[in-house]
């Protein structure tokens, strides 16, 4: 079995240039032919998936970088409007501070790598942590070595709650988080440390239940009560959904209308900062994954790429999540067009030498599918380009723009 080693996806250059502009998928291809995948970027997706939170939730956006790192992505995100980057280890915080000199990131890990605290705080001016224990708490204050008052007050310190809700389709609360009581006693420690104490948790990635939300704020509101401190901040986290097909997830308003009200029962002050740190939200839609067939046997398809590529994220327990596609194949004159017509089960293979490079249950397709038709695998921009690996000298990285809606 091979072993699955992630490639440095964060290693970017600022520098990158701009992707080729198309008018649609079918134009990209035609122009291209491309016999290795390709990632087409839909701008006006993005940017419509950046606003409705800029503009919808009451409070503050954070993208969080791990969901997709792509420089042509987050070039994408930063043109729409958003200057704020929820950034979990050292190597995000440089590719966000490096790439965008105005946007301000926020260090939310709440366990980090010794050393990078102090590095974030002193190098790029990062002033927001995350902590769940104590001993954290401490590694912040030696790492920063912050002397004056007035300074570490500038510091907002998130202490993360653990708030195990149903909804989501992967919980987020077993490995980090402090029940109410431990994190009512540590905003105290963080508050008779001279820092600006705050709240932080998350319901779970790919949250289809807005009351979930208010669910863990009311966790959130028993902590607050007992620790008696006024919060600098309140991070509501990420976990909201993206469309995808079959997915019975609500309109984004329902979870923006369940924070807000529910933040009218923690007593916040209105110098609290509310924040959220979508991820799947602002760049799902945004990107399709467009792969070839390199051989169609009987029922089996044989693609340029896999698991070990963009298709991470099928592998996961539970995971049904169904992709949309739309398939492309040469006209006799040689034009590229998309296909419809009657379709039938295929088992999905991937294109390195490991029989675990497969898809974990059959996808329907044309029945006249052939070999180098193309297949573009829509709503793919999160944790594709997050997960994918350089196994076997596979590694998806070539971008275009299309200007479809």
């Amino acid at each position: 079995m091979a072993t699955r080693t992630k490639a440095a996806a964060v290693a970017a250059d600022p520098g990158t240039t701009a992707p080729p502009r198309f008018a649609s998928v079918a134009a990209a291809i035609e122009a291209l032919r491309p016999d290795l995948p390709v990632y087409a970027l839909f701008p006006k997706r993005i940017t419509r998936s950046v606003r409705k939170f800029m503009t919808g939730f009451p409070g503050r956006t954070l993208y969080a970088v791990k969901a997709n790192p792509a420089p042509e992505l987050l070039d994408l995100i930063y043109k729409a409007g958003l200057r704020d980057f929820d950034t979990a280890s050292l190597p995000e915080v440089k590719l966000i501070a490096e790439r965008f000199k105005d946007a301000t990131c926020h260090f939310m890990a709440p366990i980090r790598i010794r050393g990078t605290t102090g590095e974030a705080y002193r190098k790029y001016g990062v002033r927001s942590f995350a902590i769940d224990d104590e001993r954290e708490l401490q590694h912040l204050d030696e790492e920063t070595g912050i002397t004056l008052p007035s300074e570490r007050k500038k510091v907002t310190v998130f202490v993360r709650l653990s708030t195990p809700v149903d909804g989501a389709f992967l919980e987020l609360s077993s490995k980090f988080g402090l029940d109410a009581a431990d994190g009512a006693a540590l905003l105290k420690k963080v508050a008779a440390a001279g820092f600006t104490p705050a709240l932080t948790f998350h319901v779970g990635s790919l949250c289809i239940r807005p009351m979930a939300y208010r669910q863990a704020l009311e966790f959130c509101r028993d902590a607050v009560e007992m620790a008696g401190v006024e919060l600098g901040g309140f991070d509501v986290g990420g976990g909201f959904p993206a469309p995808y097909p079959g997915v019975p997830a609500p309109p984004m308003d329902d979870y923006f209308y369940a924070i807000r009200e529910a933040r009218k029962t923690l007593r916040l002050s209105k110098k609290a900062d509310l924040i959220c740190e979508p991820g799947r939200a602002l760049c799902a839609e945004g990107i399709s994954a467009i792969t070839q067939v390199i051989r169609r046997k009987n029922d089996r398809v044989y693609l340029n790429d896999g698991v070990y590529g963009s298709f991470d994220e099928m592998t996961l327990p539970d995971w049904n999540i169904d992709y949309p596609r739309r398939v492309y194949m040469r006209t006799g004159a040689g034009k590229v067009v998309e296909v419809g017509g009657p379709r039938r089960p295929y088992r999905v293979y991937g294109p390195t030498c490991d029989t675990l490079d497969k898809m974990p249950r059959p996808i329907l397709l044309p029945q006249n599918l052939g070999d180098e038709d193309w297949i573009e695998f829509g709503m793919l921009g999160a944790y594709s380009c997050a997960l994918r690996t350089g196994f076997n000298g596979f590694y998806p990285n070539r971008w275009v723009e299309v200007q479809e809606a």
